[in-house]
């Protein structure tokens, strides 16, 4: 008994113990940190109250009248399309592929009084049927004017009696880099979004892969999933650029976000209402950016242009006297430092217009016209190809009169050689040039199984199917 007392006795010591050990140094510590913080807070200066009245100014830049000018002009866009469903064990007993309704949504800018809106290709990919929505709640019918895959840039078109508010081009050309701008939108379907920041950087190319070159406008505005399509524009309310991507690994807007360029959007859309399809013209080069050590190599003293790879047989840049190894340093009176600023330059530009170029050859600084000619190899990805014109001298080796040059292939086709193939037939009507090709593959269903007939330099004929999807 006297042995428990003694041990319930040591047992309460300790805890008295404890408890006001608690109190003296912890509790002590806790009174110093807050009162060292209240300190911290007296001795700093004084907090500036908020002044609500002027949230819409920053450093003296007001965003108030480019978002009035903007807000009503940018349109809610949704796709209605088919999509393949999950398969059930029925499905797969009869060989049926089960079809849903998908809807996808966007933006998109109106660009003129009448009802022509700008968006991007991937808003309205494979839809049956689009409708846009005006800020005020009014809903039409769209339709699909054309589209340019490579740029990620649609013309839409809806029918109205009244004139719609629009938004004009600026010229992104003139776009400085830390100038403020507005990104204006619908993400996550929260119609009329307005978000503001600065450009970060231009001529950004996101081609990881290099296979074709890419000029977008960086901003730190905020986009998010439904911003696609819609504006980037400048505290004048002026249309510099259609977002278009983020940089994420989430999905959400993390910082960076990228939009084509007005200038080359601008292009695209008057290709389209004129010709139906979109004309590229190009300078007739290949070639890298500069860097210190190429220019030790050269014996230049620039550190940012383009050297010159290759120049393309019977283009401008070989008509203008343009070779391996010159250096272009400015084009039009604009600074090239990368690649992608030329091609982005460029893109903005029609076959026959002329560029005045800069450049560096052995040694000698001189300013060179060139005319721009029509780029005959493209890029058409619902089939998975790069294709070309047939020179004079394919004609003779596949001693045919018309096709088209199979230059590479591309995402499934990849895995197949076939840069000694020339297209000659889809579904058996004759092709003599991309244009055919194009106008083929828009008249045809989205889903549609084609059959292209090639031939090769031994006279040897093949034909394969391929499904569009």
């Amino acid at each position: 008994m006297k042995s428990f007392i003694k041990t319930l006795g040591i047992a309460i010591l300790g805890g008295v113990i404890v408890l006001g050990s608690y109190k003296y140094f912890l509790e002590k510590d806790s009174q110093q940190f807050t009162l060292k913080e209240k300190q911290t807070t007296e001795e700093s200066t004084p907090v500036v109250p908020v002044n609500y009245v002027s949230t819409t100014s920053i450093g003296g830049v007001d965003f108030t009248e480019a978002a009035e000018k903007t807000v009503h002009a940018v349109v809610h866009v949704k796709n209605k399309t088919i999509a393949r469903g999950r398969q059930t064990m029925a499905d797969l007993m009869y060989g049926r592929v089960p079809y849903r309704e998908a809807i996808g949504t966007g933006s998109g800018v109106i660009i003129t009084e009448d009802g022509y809106i700008v968006t991007n290709n991937h808003v309205i990919d494979n839809a049956r049927e689009l409708e846009v929505t005006l800020n005020n709640n009014t809903t039409y019918k769209a339709e699909l004017i054309g589209t340019e895959p490579n740029s990620d840039i649609a013309l839409l078109k809806i029918d109205t009696d009244e004139a719609l508010p629009y938004i004009v081009f600026g010229n992104s050309d003139q776009t400085k880099i830390g100038e403020w701008v507005l990104a204006v939108g619908n993400p996550f379907n929260l119609t009329s979004t307005v978000t503001a920041g600065i450009v970060s950087a231009k001529g950004r190319d996101l081609d990881t892969n290099d296979r074709k070159a890419q000029s977008f406008i960086q901003t730190d505005a905020a986009v998010n999933p439904g911003n696609s399509g819609g504006a980037l524009v400048n505290t004048n309310g002026e249309l510099i650029g259609i977002n278009t991507a983020i940089a994420s690994k989430t999905g959400s807007y993390v910082g960076y976000s990228f939009a084509v360029p007005s200038n080359n959007a601008r292009k695209i859309i008057n290709d389209i209402m004129e010709y139906g399809y979109v004309q590229k013209g190009m300078l007739g080069i290949s070639g890298g950016d500069l860097n210190g050590n190429i220019a030790d190599e050269l014996g230049i003293d620039e550190s940012e242009g383009i050297v010159v790879g290759d120049v393309i047989e019977d283009s401008g840049a070989a008509k203008a006297g343009l070779k391996s190894g010159d250096v272009i340093t400015m084009i039009d009176n604009i600074k090239v430092k990368k690649f992608a600023d030329l091609t982005g330059y460029v893109t903005s530009k029609n076959p026959g217009d002329k560029v005045i170029a800069r450049v560096i050859s052995n040694g000698d600084i001189k300013d060179i016209t060139i005319e721009l000619t029509k780029n005959n190899t493209v890029s058409i990805p619902s089939i998975e190809m790069d294709l070309r014109n047939l020179t004079e001298a394919d004609l003779k080796k596949y001693q045919v009169k018309e096709g088209v040059k199979i230059v590479q292939t591309t995402g499934n086709l990849a895995r197949y050689n076939m840069r000694d193939y020339i297209i000659t037939k889809i579904n058996d009507y004759k092709v003599s040039d991309i244009d055919d090709v194009q106008k083929l593959l828009r008249n045809v269903d989205p889903n549609a199984t084609l059959l292209i007939q090639m031939k090769n330099s031994a006279g040897e004929v093949e034909r394969f199917r391929y499904t569009l999807d």
